[in-house]
């Protein structure tokens, strides 16, 4: 089965996380690879503490009003290509953080993650999160969970909160 989260809201990475612990804690070979993020996070530490596979190819650098560099696309192929010799490897529960915006700012083509997607075992749940989905992506989810923002505290000038942001 394929999920997505998307959306404004806060809380896409966060719902795959949470996830990823309850697949662990029931036994399941659980991979996470994140996209475009780079750097220690809260959730970094905690799934190696609990044995998740979990792997950054990005940058960490913002991508908006610019190209990506030949570098940040070569990490991206090489994330992709992790999850993809995951899949194939047997793990259950495969997560691709921010993958819609790999594609979205040109790291990754659309084809290559819907070839993923559409040659998914069975056994395999892949979950997707990020913002403006291509449509062809969301066609084949079956299951779509959409985060609204409805009030968050960076409106009143309130930056990333060291484990609650990251």
């Amino acid at each position: 089965m394929i999920q997505v989260y998307t959306g404004d809201g806060k809380g896409k990475t966060t719902a795959a996380i949470g996830l990823a612990v309850r697949a662990k804690g029931q036994g399941l070979r659980v991979a996470v690879f994140q996209f475009l993020k780079k750097g220690e996070t809260g959730e970094k530490q905690a799934l190696h503490t609990l044995g998740i596979l979990f792997q950054q190819y990005g940058s960490g650098r913002w991508m908006i009003d610019r190209q990506p560099d030949e570098a940040e696309i070569t990490l991206a192929q090489k994330g992709l290509a992790a999850a993809a010799e995951a899949i194939a490897g047997g793990y259950q529960v495969v997560i691709l953080d921010e993958i819609s915006h790999a594609v979205n700012f040109g790291l990754l083509p659309l084809e290559k993650v819907l070839t993923l997607a559409r040659t998914l075992p069975a056994e395999c749940e892949l979950v997707l999160t990020g913002r403006d989905f291509p449509a062809e992506l969301l066609a084949l989810a079956d299951l779509i969970t959409e985060m609204k923002a409805v009030k968050h505290p960076y409106e009143r000038g309130i930056g990333p909160r060291r484990g609650i942001e990251y």
